[in-house]
């Protein structure tokens, strides 16, 4: 099966998935300089991205946590599991964290977030990403979509010092991503998906080509996602 998190292309005619992963993949490789030491995949799932990260990198441990109940029937297993209260890692002792996709399915935000700045050596660091245009998904855990200045706000809350997070798309993309979404998931005939396929998707790669970066959240900004870096 195609690696769909790191090797996506517009070519792949996957335009449900080509925005948000293309978009994830880009923002983990220009932070990808920054990784070092002790690394926790937080919400690590699959571990999609620990090649792409590990390979010449200042990582020396990277580290996949994920709840117990949530790694059964997964392929690769983490290297730790938690309860969803409490990580089992000392104080102090990370690097720095990633946490992609993975807010959104937290009941409670904040006490996630106090464990990762807890594990976390002084002026380690957290990078994340949240969606923002999706559909429900891992039903019933699917809890929040945030706006930057509700994560801004719970993850100082939790104990970080700075926060600094970016739009992932814009307007385009945002309607880019609805059309994609539409096209692949939406109930309709087979038959039909093909001709809707045939006319738009023209559309939504002129769409793309045409996106403009988000440069400050004001009234009306609209993305696809979010993503970030907090300091602890």
């Amino acid at each position: 099966m195609k690696d769909y998190f790191v090797n996506i292309s517009l070519k792949d005619e996957v335009p449900d998935l080509y925005l948000v992963r293309s978009a994830i993949r880009d923002f983990l490789v220009n932070e990808k300089v920054n990784l070092r030491g002790r690394f926790l995949d937080f919400g690590c799932g699959e571990m999609p991205y620990k090649k792409m990260l590990c390979e010449n990198s200042e990582i020396k441990e990277y580290i996949g946590l994920d709840l117990d109940v949530a790694t059964a029937h997964r392929k690769n297993k983490p290297d730790l599991t938690w309860d969803g209260k409490t990580i089992p890692l000392a104080d102090n002792t990370i690097d720095c964290a990633m946490a992609t996709e993975v807010f959104e399915h937290c009941a409670d935000p904040e006490l996630v977030m106090e464990e990762i700045c807890r594990v976390l050596k002084p002026s380690g660091f957290l990078i994340f990403t949240v969606p923002f245009l999706w559909p429900l998904h891992e039903v019933p855990y699917d809890e929040y979509r945030y706006t930057p200045f509700s994560l801004e706000r719970h993850l100082k809350q939790s104990g970080f010092s700075s926060v600094n997070i970016s739009a992932l798309g814009g307007w385009n993309a945002s309607m880019a991503q609805m059309l994609g979404l539409w096209l692949r998931r939406a109930p309709m005939p087979e038959r039909r998906r093909k001709l809707m396929k045939f006319i738009l998707m023209p559309f939504y790669r002129y769409l793309i080509k045409r996106n403009f970066p988000v440069r400050k959240f004001g009234e009306s900004t609209m993305v696809i996602g979010l993503c970030g870096k907090a300091v602890k």
